[in-house]
């Protein structure tokens, strides 16, 4: 009897501690929410809620970030020379619950997921860039996209199983539609600034990206998954009874409606850049999945581009339409740009290959290091051409823009890496069955947009890299879940 009582009073001071550590943090709490700014105090309230939640549930936090990617640009607060918004804070709480976690429960996620490699083989490329950056601070601001991206990819494989990814999957679809949405509003109310008027009664839709080259990328990295899911028999997914049925019926019309969503908000961007992206997921895509058509279906595109130079030629066609497409043919030439007329019609396409032409002077005065990743529009005027002093953020090539900035050695990484990815992807799509090759297939032509639309942009952007990584993660969970399958089949 004196024994449990002494044990009763050796606990008591341990619990006092704690009573009085749960008062302190709700004083504090308190006080903060009386005293400071009310925008300030609800964003620290809610900041505290999403971390708890995602502390108890991390795998949900990916769901969100789904929704912020092209949502989190809307509202954000300006933090020095750096814009905060709904993406950097929602990474920030889902890496600080991942480490509080390992802390608490000391489960540290053993083996070394695919294309791991690759992804660090890329940020140490970035980080021997440094040795010829200009200002180091935008260098370690572009590399620590890169960790993020890596961050992110880590998170989703290790969080994510069967269910929780297929809630990932419809995310990204109801987000891309929502998105698609709001493009398709603008583009028939005319929303948006005069620059982007179309035919004198329509509008580039340029979604919440702000241009209609980003939106058009959001939707390249996005559409492919809805239609990789669609492209796959429904009611070929493993799983029984007639809930599950309807359960598979309703993400594949999801599924069907989002591609319908977000290939016309696409048309409506008016970005070539986007357009070749797709076609060519497209072009890969069916071919991973075996359909033998492909073939006569790009018999048939030939024959119509035939048909549209015969049609251009005769002039049964407006002349903005086959000029949009016509141009692409622009960047295939040995132009010298500064003995060419600048018009309205040529500026976007010549503006673009002034870029590209001192992104190559870039390379050739530092080939091994580069100016430093994040340096490109800091040393741009040195590179300039007389006409285009604006360096507008990146050389509208990625692949010059990351030679320009990590010279030949961030250049070849960078190669490696979508090599590495997309071969990975190929093999996840076509050895997976059922929902899961649906996933693959449409990982397979996200990262085959990227590859392509990168020849004339940059897509990794406006939290866009966040949306590559989880797709990754998917991707890996996708094979894995598909090996499961088998194993059980």
């Amino acid at each position: 009897m004196g024994g449990s009582r002494s044990s009763l009073l050796s606990k008591l001071p341990c619990r006092l501690w704690a009573r009085a550590a749960q008062l302190l943090v709700l004083f504090l709490l308190g006080y903060f929410i009386a005293t400071w700014p009310l925008t300030l105090a609800t964003s620290l309230v809610c900041s505290g809620i999403v971390f708890f939640l995602l502390f108890l549930y991390p795998q949900y936090g990916v769901v969100l970030l789904a929704f912020a990617v092209p949502f989190g640009s809307l509202k954000q607060v300006r933090v020095g020379s750096f814009s905060v918004g709904a993406t950097e804070v929602l990474l920030a709480l889902m890496i600080a619950s991942w480490l509080a976690r390992t802390l608490a429960f000391g489960r540290v996620s053993s083996g070394r997921p695919p294309l791991v490699l690759p992804l660090l083989g890329f940020v140490a490329a970035g980080l021997v860039s440094l040795l010829g950056a200009t200002s180091l601070s935008l260098s370690v601001v572009e590399i620590i996209k890169w960790v993020e991206l890596l961050a992110i990819y880590l998170f989703v494989v290790h969080h994510l199983e069967g269910r929780e990814s297929q809630i990932l999957v419809l995310a990204f679809i109801i987000a891309g539609a929502a998105e698609a949405l709001l493009g398709v509003y603008q583009f028939l109310f005319q929303v948006g600034p005069p620059g982007f008027v179309l035919f004198g009664r329509f509008m580039r839709a340029s979604g919440t990206f702000g241009q209609p080259n980003p939106f058009g990328g959001y939707l390249g990295l996005t559409l492919p998954l809805a239609l990789g899911i669609a492209m796959t028999n429904w009611n070929s997914w493993r799983g029984g009874g007639q809930e599950a049925r309807w359960q598979r019926l309703t993400c594949w019309v999801v599924a069907l409606v989002g591609t319908g969503l977000m290939g016309l908000a696409m048309i409506m961007s008016w970005s070539r850049g986007a357009w070749l992206g797709f076609a060519g997921a497209f072009v890969v895509m069916s071919v991973a999945r075996g359909w033998r058509w492909v073939a006569r279906l790009l018999l048939i595109v030939a024959v119509a581009v035939s048909l549209l130079i015969a049609a251009d030629l005769l002039h049964l066609i407006p002349s903005s339409v086959f000029q949009r497409l016509g141009d692409l043919t622009v960047y295939l030439e040995g132009v010298d740009l500064r003995s060419v007329e600048v018009t309205d019609e040529n500026w976007a396409v010549m503006e673009r290959l002034a870029h590209w032409q001192a992104a190559s002077e870039m390379l050739e005065a530092h080939p091994w290091t580069g100016v430093g990743m994040g340096n490109y529009a800091l040393v741009y005027p040195a590179y300039a051409l007389n006409r285009w002093q604006d360096p507008l953020g990146h050389a509208h090539n990625y692949y010059l823009h990351v030679g320009a900035e990590a010279g030949l050695v961030g250049l070849l990484s960078y190669v490696v890496l979508v090599v590495a990815w997309l071969w990975y992807a190929w093999r996840g799509a076509t050895r997976a069955r059922g929902y899961w090759q649906g996933v693959a297939l449409g990982v397979l032509g996200v990262l085959t947009h990227l590859t392509i639309h990168n020849l004339f942009d940059n897509l990794y952007v406006h939290g866009m890299y966040l949306q590559v990584g989880m797709m990754l993660g998917l991707l890996c969970v996708a094979v894995r879940q598909a090996a499961a399958s088998e194993c059980m089949g």
